[in-house]
């Protein structure tokens, strides 16, 4: 493969996921959500209980930055903070009965961008372009490993 077509490729991903996001932050605009938020609220819906510093862990993000997020969801009435039994300085994070009904929600938003954005792209090529993408997921974080820093944290 010659290096003009990685550098395209390259192009691709960075303009489509920035398009991407776009496109779902004013998709979850419309119900008075953040892409951020949706995240955090499918993480915890499916992982209930974790300590911030472990859902920092798992979505990749600067703990002070999910800090922040946290508030937020706490301010909203989505999500509490329970203290650790186990650790008095950690909390444990929950979903409220109005978060977990949004998360559910949400999920009928994101299957219906799913279907605009990749409608028409046949199966075997989104199984494709999954395959290869977290391939290149993978290589990126190995090459960022060494050093301790990602671009995703």
């Amino acid at each position: 493969m010659s290096l003009d077509l990685k550098k395209q490729l390259i192009t691709q991903l960075v303009e489509s996921s920035r398009f991407l996001r776009n496109y779902i932050d004013h998709r979850a605009k419309g119900r008075g959500t953040t892409r951020a938020q949706w995240i955090v609220l499918f993480q915890l819906r499916d992982q209930e209980g974790l300590s911030q510093v472990d859902l920092a862990d798992v979505l990749e993000l600067q703990p002070i930055s999910l800090v922040r997020l946290l508030d937020r969801l706490v301010e909203h009435g989505l999500v509490e903070r329970r203290h650790d039994p186990r650790d008095r300085r950690a909390n444990r994070l929950f979903l409220t009965v109005s978060g977990r009904q949004l998360a559910d929600d949400l999920d009928s938003l994101r299957d219906s961008i799913a279907t605009d954005v990749l409608r028409d792209v046949p199966a075997a090529a989104i199984e494709t372009s999954l395959k290869t993408l977290r391939d290149v997921k993978d290589r990126i974080k190995a090459f960022a490993e060494p050093s301790g820093s990602i671009a995703a944290k």
